[in-house]
């Protein structure tokens, strides 16, 4: 099977020039088959708030009403795309940015509403990787944002973090892959602050002895668990750290593996 890299990079990256350009660079130096997903709910913030549109969160999760999922989809669809897709154009990389809507590549369902009515959030619950392969086997570069679809007209906006796993299960059926998470830390430290003290591998049996020895917690352990969900569904290996595990040279970042 051939490897495809998917990488998903958050809204640190995103938000800054310089940091965006060197990690561009990397992606389009990075050897194979891969995609890249993105989310940018800093930058939709912003340009809501210079709309005049409260940003509603819970538990660090955004509420989208109406209003926001149009934000969303400017901000997330178009601005911060468009701007990533030009970019890798100048790098000589032939990316073509979609959502989950288009070639009807990811479809979700709303959110049920529980505790809490999250409005039009989406849970992924198919990929066509099929579809996603003819964009690879003609060379181009996908590049998600984090918006779905429900198949029936409705545009939802879905955890980035969550579209990058799932691309990787339903891709899975096709090729090795690989996940990439990147964000501005070296990878799951064991003294957080101590920015060298990462924890190079971890599988079942360490994470178990982490979370008891209470080094991971709060909002990593659901990033941990979705790790090894996509492991359990056909992923390869998952990395976590910042944009240099990219590179050959570098081997401080996070693996799990099963």
């Amino acid at each position: 099977m051939e490897k495809l890299s998917i990488i998903k990079i958050g809204g640190n990256i995103i938000e800054d020039e310089t940091s965006l350009n060197a990690f561009l660079k990397l992606f389009s130096n990075l050897d194979g088959n891969k995609i890249l997903v993105h989310g940018g709910g800093k930058r939709a913030t912003h340009i809501a708030s210079k709309l005049g549109i409260e940003s509603k969160m819970v538990n660090g999760r955004r509420i989208t009403d109406a209003e926001t999922l149009e934000v969303i989809t400017m901000v997330y669809g178009g601005l911060v795309n468009k701007n990533i897709v030009a970019k890798l154009q100048a790098l000589q990389i032939d990316a073509i940015g979609l959502t989950g809507a288009d070639i009807n590549s990811i479809k979700s369902e709303k959110r049920p509403v529980k505790e809490v009515d999250f409005g039009f959030v989406g849970d992924v619950k198919q990929v066509a990787s099929n579809s996603i392969d003819k964009l690879i086997k003609a060379n181009f570069t996908p590049v998600f944002c984090a918006i779905t679809h429900d198949g029936n007209g409705q545009l939802l906006n879905t955890n980035a973090d969550t579209i990058a796993s799932t691309i990787a299960v339903g891709m899975s059926e096709i090729y090795e892959t690989y996940i990439y998470y990147c964000f501005e830390l070296n990878g799951v430290l064991k003294d957080f602050n101590d920015k060298n003290s990462v924890v190079k591998k971890i599988d079942t049996d360490t994470y178990k002895e982490l979370l008891d020895a209470k080094i991971i917690t709060d909002g990593m352990i659901p990033k941990i668990d979705n790790c090894f969900d996509a492991l359990n569904n056909g992923v390869s290996k998952v990395h976590i750290g910042n944009t240099s595990m990219l590179t050959k040279e570098n081997d401080n970042f996070t693996t799990i593996t099963l």
